[in-house]
């Protein structure tokens, strides 16, 4: 915003900037100038905190949200497949034992 200001100001000179005063002085008169400056402060600083209380709100609703995500995910001990597969193992020794031995002798 200050940048805006100043490249603003840079293409006004001297003159311009003085008439620009001088019809300030006359419409507003020498009282009210430091009433309009307090104001405009005090706007600019209500300005500063309501954007500020925006940031801290969406902030705030960022961490809940990533605190809620973490305490909703599933927790997995390990690796799924580091895990034994149970049901194809008593199954191939369920086969094991099925199968007849083999006749050794040869005729």
């Amino acid at each position: 915003m200050i940048l805006s200001i100043v490249l603003f100001l840079e293409s006004i000179g001297g003159g311009e900037l003085m008439m620009i005063m001088l019809f300030v002085l006359l419409f507003f008169g020498s009282k009210k100038i430091p009433d309009l400056a307090k104001g405009l402060g005090r706007g600019m600083r209500e300005f500063k905190d309501a954007m500020n209380g925006v940031q801290n709100e969406i902030r705030q609703n960022i961490n809940e949200t990533e605190n809620a995500m973490k305490d909703e995910t599933p927790k997995i001990a390990s690796h799924p497949l580091s895990q034994p597969i149970t049901k194809t193992e008593t199954a191939v020794e369920e086969t094991i034992k099925e199968v007849p031995p083999a006749n050794n002798a040869v005729n």
